[in-house]
């Protein structure tokens, strides 16, 4: 499988906004979370996912682009550009840019001063994750690791995950059960048939005495 069908996005909603400032000129600083830490998602797919706030670790000195709705040709800023600074905090994947002096920053801001642009989002690849069940038994993927941070984006609506990894460990996740489950099964049906044969021993055993 390629790296591209890898991809995965995730939208939050959380300040997404523009720095306010005590005088009187206008910033163009935009600030927003493309994650939050230890929060369920809506569901997936058959599964809700949150995210370790270790995930982030090892990308932060990541080559990443600040796009509008993930577009490549909408681009708001760069980190090794020194114009798109990334952190993580307590709370979870913080980003900030000055929006640039074009058409889709123009554009950007009028839409975050009206209200119309809420939410942000991440492009990424997973390299770890984890699956379980929560107390309702319904299934819970952790995002514990990620390899590769492609891009933090506002965006105008939820992008909804790229189906491949996501489904396709879902479905790995419920075949494993279903495994397990099998398994389970014929130690069972083993351990019923040595104590069929247990006791028929004992009976051949206590006949043979008389």
């Amino acid at each position: 499988m390629s790296q591209e069908t890898n991809i995965e996005r995730r939208t939050f909603v959380c300040d997404l906004s523009i720095e306010k400032r005590d005088d009187e000129k206008e910033s163009r600083k935009v600030i927003g979370y493309a994650s939050v830490f230890n929060s369920l998602s809506e569901n997936l797919g058959g599964f809700r996912e949150q995210i370790n706030r270790n995930a982030f670790n090892e990308v932060l000195e990541d080559d990443v682009r600040a796009l509008f709705n993930h577009n490549p040709d909408l681009i708001l800023g760069r980190t090794i550009a020194n114009t798109l600074n990334i952190s993580v905090d307590e709370k979870g994947l913080r980003y900030e840019f000055d929006a640039p002096d074009t058409t889709v920053g123009n554009d950007l801001l009028v839409s975050l001063k009206r209200g119309d642009i809420t939410q942000s989002s991440f492009g990424f690849i997973v390299e770890e994750d984890s699956w379980d069940n929560d107390k309702e038994g319904k299934v819970i993927r952790t995002i514990e690791k990620v390899s590769r941070l492609l891009d933090v984006s506002p965006v105008t609506y939820p992008a909804y995950p790229e189906a491949s990894v996501g489904k396709r460990n879902f479905l790995n996740y419920k075949l494993d059960l279903e495994k397990e489950e099998n398994e389970k099964q014929q130690k069972d049906l083993v351990w019923r048939g040595l104590l069929d044969l247990k006791i028929k021993l004992l009976k051949k055993s206590k006949n043979a005495k008389y």
